[in-house]
């Protein structure tokens, strides 16, 4: 049996594994269980971020809170507007002055407003997260065991492939299998095919001409990184 031909024979048996790992991959039971794995493993970063903001709206909520007070307190420089009035002070000023603070007042509160409007959302956010992620834990667990029964009951047909692959993999020099794997590795497959009509059979790129006389061994196609090869 020729390398060649050893190769083939080994991506025909590895189709069932394909196959199989397809099925696996795309089943209910395996996306439902990846879902929860990774929003459980996002989840805590996300409820710290929440908290951390929560924690700076309120800090800053009460900073203006202390600015107000300070304000307000400059008020108390009118309470004897009256008496200085009598003794000849200019009203039009005083009046202007506690209206620029009154709009101070008054932008002050509307800001501490929309924090404490912040403080709520984020903290009903945060709950909110916190019932998801407790409901999250234990459909987990469920989820996992029901992919495990599955990946258990693809066990012994799992088993048999990869048996037969080793065998078939004796043939094989082992620089040549050890490419055909790594490939493999990268979600690539078919990954040798015969040449079609003067063209790689996957992408559609004709081979160079200086290496079209090794075909008859497959060569790595140059766009598409697969081998490629020509019966003689």
């Amino acid at each position: 049996m020729s390398q060649l031909q050893a190769i083939l024979k080994y991506q025909s048996a590895d189709a069932k594994l394909y196959e199989l790992e397809k099925v696996l991959g795309e089943s209910e039971e395996r996306k439902t269980y990846v879902k929860l794995q990774k929003f459980l493993k996002s989840a805590p970063e996300r409820l710290d971020s929440l908290e951390v903001k929560a924690q700076a709206l309120r800090a800053e909520a009460d900073t203006l809170a202390a600015r107000y007070a300070q304000v307000e307190a400059t008020l108390g420089e009118f309470d004897n507007l009256e008496e200085m009035v009598k003794g000849g002070a200019d009203i039009s000023f005083y009046k202007k002055e506690a209206q620029k603070i009154f709009e101070q007042l008054k932008k002050i509160r509307a800001d501490i407003n929309v924090l404490t409007a912040n403080i709520k959302a984020t903290d009903e956010e945060y709950q909110k997260l916190k019932k998801q992620v407790i409901s999250a834990q234990k459909q987990y667990e469920d989820a996992a065991n029901k992919y495990k029964e599955l990946k258990e009951s693809k066990a012994a047909e799992r088993a048999a492939i990869e048996k037969q692959l080793k065998t078939i993999g004796q043939d094989i020099p082992e620089e040549m299998l050890a490419k055909y794997q790594a490939k493999r590795k990268e979600k690539m497959f078919p990954i040798v095919g015969e040449l079609n009509a003067g063209r790689c059979w996957f992408c559609g790129m004709e081979p160079p001409i200086a290496a079209q006389s090794r075909l008859g061994h497959g060569i790595e196609c140059d766009n598409c990184h697969r081998v490629i090869y020509k019966e003689d």
